[in-house]
Formats: structure tokens, sequence, C-alpha cells
């Protein structure tokens, strides 16, 4: 289990930096435009990202900053906010770098941000739905992208797999 969710915080942080390295090709009014995308524009999106993030970041370890509501605006400002990502993905891989095996099987208990409800699994389904929500946004922002103008972008797994980083996991 740890070998596979070491390649997922691998996976999450490369992707994360392809969507981020796309977007910066975006002007401030195309980063903030609303696209019809869930969280409406890549601004939103990407923060709700991290919202996110930290917010199950909070649950699994009990540390850290993290948002009262999943449409959070960490930052408006485009640098300012890859940097916050960029934090979160290296304290993602270190946390799950420190976990051992057992741990994927233990329990954790937590408060739902959207309905107040007390939760309690096994980590290793949360993390789970942790790295595969990260893969559905990142959809959205790809989807941004290219009805903004922009160019397609390589996310899939595999893709990473091939990289001299993701070959470790392949």
């Amino acid at each position: 289990m740890k070998q596979h969710f070491t390649m997922f915080a691998a996976y999450n942080s490369w992707a994360n930096q392809r969507v981020y390295d796309a977007a910066a090709a975006l002007s401030p009014e195309e980063f903030r435009r609303d696209t019809g995308a869930f969280f409406k524009s890549m601004m939103g999106t990407l923060n709700h990202l991290v919202a996110a993030d930290r917010i199950w970041m909070k649950r699994f370890t009990g540390e850290g900053d993290a948002p009262t509501a999943l449409d959070a605006i960490i930052h408006e400002d485009f640098t300012k906010l890859r940097a916050v990502r960029e934090a979160e993905d290296k304290r993602i891989s270190k946390w799950i770098g420190g976990l051992n095996e057992k741990a994927f099987s233990g329990r954790f208990t937590y408060m739902t941000v959207t309905d107040m409800r007390t939760v309690s699994q096994r980590l290793a389904p949360a993390l789970d739905h942790f790295f595969n929500h990260q893969t559905h946004h990142r959809g959205q922002a790809h989807m941004i992208l290219t009805v903004l103008g922009q160019p397609s972008l390589q996310l899939d797994l595999v893709y990473f797999q091939r990289t001299e980083e993701g070959r470790a996991y392949a």
C-alpha cells in the first residue's frame, strides 16, 4: 500500500506542476473567467483543490490550516497560489512517506465540511478518494484550459509512469 500511495503523491505533484505550467499562460482575466466549471474559473478550481487538500490533511494529521468551505479562496494571485500548491504537494509526499504499512489499514475519525457529520473510516479508502478527487478536478482544470484556447495536457497516470521519476512505479 505504501508504494501505491507514494506513487499517487508523486503523480499528484507531477500533474499539478503540469496544470500550473499551463495555467501560467493565462491572462489574469482568463484565470478568473467563469467557464461553467463546477468552481467556475481556473482560479476557483485550483483554489478548491488546495482547500480540499488542506481539509483532508488536517483530518489525516490533525495539523495545518484548513478552510471551513470547499469554495474557499486561498489566494486570488496565481503566483501565491502556485507556491501554496507546491508546499502542499511536498507536505503530502512527506506525510505519505512517513507512514508505515500498518497505518493504511488504521481508522481515523473526522467531521464533514458540508453537513457536519462525524465519519470514521480506514485510511486507505480515504486516500483513494483524496487522490481521485484531485484527478477529478484537474480534469476540470484541463477543460478550462481548452475552453480558453490552451493546448490539451497529457495528465494520464501512465504518462507520469513513463517519466524518469515515475518509472520507479511502473
